[in-house]
């Protein structure tokens, strides 16, 4: 069972370090559990035979935490997203390092709709996905960001507006237009390919 600690006392610690590794390393327990579910959460979709575990996921994405210099933590949200991120990189970076094509490794394309609904499915092209986002960002920054906090950070929606410093009916509107978006050129990426 797992417990969510009061973002309160997290948004408290978050402010009392000026250094941000101070703060992640006075933080991470508090947080653990919810990493490791952000962890899972994204590993979900993957192929089942990763090779990247849940744990390791975590503790990469703290270290690559305890190295953004200059970030002043806001809340337990904006380091959740943060976190969430990073992760998404990793599992990119990842990704590209162990494919054996650039479209997913002779894997299958799982449509996005299915993906963002997080269903047990096939595995997801995550570095198609990362390109579209990518794309997505040059066109509309605030779209990629609910994506990624969304998406990769599994925040709610009302975490992602508090992240975001923006109102939660804007959250919605912004992810509906960017995972129909995301949709097509996921898509339309994949038919291309074929």
């Amino acid at each position: 069972m797992t417990t969510t600690t009061p973002s309160g006392e997290v948004t408290e610690l978050l402010a009392e370090f000026e250094a941000a590794d101070q703060a992640c390393a006075a933080v991470l327990p508090l947080v653990y559990d919810e990493l490791r579910m952000l962890a899972d959460r994204a590993l979900r979709g993957e192929r089942s035979d990763h090779t990247l575990q849940p744990t390791a996921l975590v503790h990469e994405a703290y270290l690559r935490l305890l190295k953004q210099d200059g970030i002043r933590w806001r809340n337990r949200a904006h380091f959740l997203g943060v976190a969430a991120c990073l992760m998404r990189r990793i599992l990119v970076d990842h990704a590209r390092a162990h494919a054996t094509d650039k479209r997913g490794g002779g894997h299958g394309i799982l449509p996005l709709d299915e993906v963002l609904a997080y269903a047990p499915e096939p595995p997801v092209d995550i570095v198609a996905l990362d390109e579209a986002l990518t794309r997505l960002a040059e066109l509309d920054r605030q779209q990629s960001r609910v994506v990624e906090l969304r998406f990769f950070g599994g925040l709610t929606i009302e975490e992602t507006a508090e992240t975001l410093a923006i109102s939660p009916a804007t959250v919605k509107r912004e992810w509906t237009l960017a995972k129909a978006w995301l949709y097509r050129e996921v898509s339309e990426g994949a038919t291309a390919h074929v």
